[in-house]
C-alpha cells in the first residue's frame, strides 16, 4: 500500500501478504515469519518511479484492481500479465518466484553478503537463503577457483612444482 512507501527515504515496508479466501476474495494477512515483516531500501530508479506513480494514484494500493481501486490487484492477474508479456516478447516462460531466484543469485554474484540478502528476502537465516534461493554460476565458480589458487600461491609460493612432482615431493618430505 502507499502507506508502506516512504518516498523521501526510498524505502518500502513489507508488512502483509495477500491470500485468497474461498470464493476468491483477497484478504490481507500477516507475513509468513517475523523476518518477513521488514523495510527494504529500494533502488533509486524504483523509488523515483513509485514517487511519480503516487502523484497520480487514486487508490490506497500501489497496484490496485483497475475496476475496483479500493482493492489490491489480484496476484493471479499480475501473473497472467507477466505470461502475456513473456509470450509477446518471445522470452522463456517463468514465474515471479523464478525472478526471486534470479535476483538472489545475481545479488550474491555481485558480492551482496548473504546476511543482507536474507534480510531483503525476508528470511530468518542467511543459510536458508544460500541453500534455497541461490544457484552457482560459472562466474562464481571461476572466482572461487581464483581465490583458492591465489591462496595456494600465497601459501606455497609461485613455484609450486615441488609439491606437484612425486619425485620432488618425496625429496622435500625427507628433508
Amino acid at each position: 500500500m502507499w502507506s508502506d512507501f516512504d518516498g523521501q527515504k526510498g524505502t518500502l515496508s513489507i508488512s502483509r501478504t495477500l491470500r485468497k479466501e474461498k470464493g476468491g476474495r483477497l484478504v490481507a494477512g500477516d507475513t509468513k515469519t517475523y523476518a518477513g515483516t521488514r523495510t527494504i531500501l529500494l533502488p533509486t530508479s524504483t523509488a523515483e518511479r513509485l514517487r511519480l506513480r503516487k502523484k497520480t494514484s487514486y487508490s490506497p494500493w500501489i497496484f490496485h484492481d483497475p475496476l475496483r481501486p479500493e482493492a489490491p490487484l489480484n496476484p493471479g492477474t499480475a501473473y497472467r500479465q507477466l505470461k502475456k508479456v513473456l509470450q509477446e516478447t518471445g522470452l522463456p516462460e517463468l514465474r515471479f518466484h523464478d525472478l526471486r531466484h534470479t535476483f538472489a543469485t545475481h545479488a550474491l554474484a555481485s558480492r551482496v553478503d548473504a546476511k543482507t540478502l536474507s534480510g531483503i528476502l525476508g528470511h530468518t537465516k542467511a543459510s536458508f537463503t544460500l541453500d534455497t534461493y541461490t544457484h552457482t554460476t560459472g562466474d562464481m565458480q571461476r572466482r572461487a577457483a581464483e581465490i583458492v589458487g591465489g591462496f595456494l600461491t600465497d601459501y606455497l609460493g609461485e613455484e609450486m612444482a615441488p609439491w606437484q612432482n612425486a619425485e620432488n615431493t618425496a625429496t622435500a618430505v625427507s628433508v
